[in-house]
């Protein structure tokens, strides 16, 4: 009984200087608890958090209208691009191009969730310009892949997988998800520098606009297009690649 009872006392001394040492350091197990930026739940999309709101971020697509985008150039109705199941969808019927937002940006932080059918591809491009003389989005824009890495034949090509800067820089590390499941993308354009997030891990990173970028589109597939990559303000698009694709949860922050 001695022995069980110094055991007990024993016990008690080592808790309660773990529990000192803890309170000493400020350090306890949700402090150190990272969390990551994941697609968000079917319950959670199309809706900015509190925080997000505060923070100055506003809804591109609401879950019921496609209000605030367009095909570029207005080249046909749009159709082709439905609300589905709160999604902007691609389903290859109906009047298609790349849809574009109404507004462009410039320096800015932009999320969305996409998903896209087996084999498929499309993209998100940025600092779009629309004039009558470009006849595609990414004549000027340059995207981030959207893509089935497992089974479209793009994924054979080093900077055409999914996460890439399209035929520019190579996403690193992989971390897309497979087909006809949620992806979440963060891109954050500030003052020239470039960052892409893909499910919550920064893949790219480069500066736009400097000699190294000028350099590097010369060495590219947009080499003959003189205002590919030229543009510090534009609109954001959406790509038709003629694939089924579904994009939700649209938010975007002016910097």
């Amino acid at each position: 009984m001695r022995n069980t009872a110094i055991a007990c006392l024993l016990f008690l001394a080592s808790c309660q200087s773990a529990e000192t040492d803890s309170e000493k350091s400020g350090v306890t197990e949700t402090d150190t608890t990272m969390t990551t930026n994941v697609a968000s739940p079917d319950s959670a999309v199309n809706v900015l958090t509190a925080a997000e709101k505060a923070d100055g971020f506003e809804l591109l697509f609401d879950g019921t209208s496609i209000g605030g985008w367009h095909v570029f150039n207005k080249k046909s109705d749009g159709s082709a691009w439905k609300v589905q199941d709160g999604t902007i969808h691609f389903d290859k019927s109906g009047g298609g191009g790349d849809l574009i937002s109404e507004k462009e940006y410039g320096n800015f932080h932009l999320k969305l969730d996409w998903k896209v059918d087996t084999a498929g591809n499309s993209g998100i491009i940025l600092f779009v310009k629309e004039e009558p003389k470009y006849e595609h989005s990414w004549h000027t824009g340059p995207e981030m892949q959207v893509l089935d890495n497992e089974r479209h034949p793009d994924s054979k090509i080093i900077k055409h997988r999914a996460g890439d800067l399209y035929d520019l820089i190579t996403s690193s590390p992989e971390t897309v998800k497979p087909a006809l499941e949620w992806n979440h993308v963060e891109i954050i354009s500030k003052d020239g520098n470039l960052e892409f997030y893909l499910n919550g891990t920064k893949v790219v990173q480069t500066t736009l606009w400097d000699d190294a970028w000028k350099k590097m589109l010369a060495n590219s597939k947009f080499k003959d297009m003189p205002d590919f990559g030229k543009f510090k303000s534009g609109h954001i698009g959406l790509q038709d690649h003629g694939d089924r694709v579904w994009y939700r949860n649209i938010k975007i922050k002016s910097l």
